[in-house]
């Protein structure tokens, strides 16, 4: 009878262990695409800091104003970084919340 039991429990154990080991695998693979898509954000992070709009050249925003050859007015140009950077942080939550999943 003992030797019966060590067998019903013995299935169960190996199945646990090979899920555990399928579960293990899956994190490892997600922190590797995690540090992945980290350094990728990192790197659109740096992009969107230096990128510099048309006539941007580190003129006042008062200079620009008065500029009648600047094509994009200095609104446009602030309108355009602030959608930048909600786009960034749109993506950064997205990430934060696959992490928790």
């Amino acid at each position: 009878m003992p030797e019966r039991e060590g067998e019903n429990t013995a299935a169960p154990l190996s199945q646990l262990e090979a899920k555990i080991r399928a579960l293990m695998s899956r994190l490892q693979e997600s922190r590797r695409e995690n540090e992945i898509l980290k350094s990728e954000l990192a790197s659109l992070e740096n992009i969107l800091r230096t990128y510099k709009l048309p006539g941007g050249s580190g003129i006042s925003p008062d200079e620009e104003k008065g500029s009648l050859s600047d094509p994009v007015p200095y609104a446009e140009k602030q309108q355009m970084k602030q959608k930048l950077l909600l786009l960034l942080q749109k993506i950064e939550m997205e990430l934060r919340n696959n992490q928790t999943v």
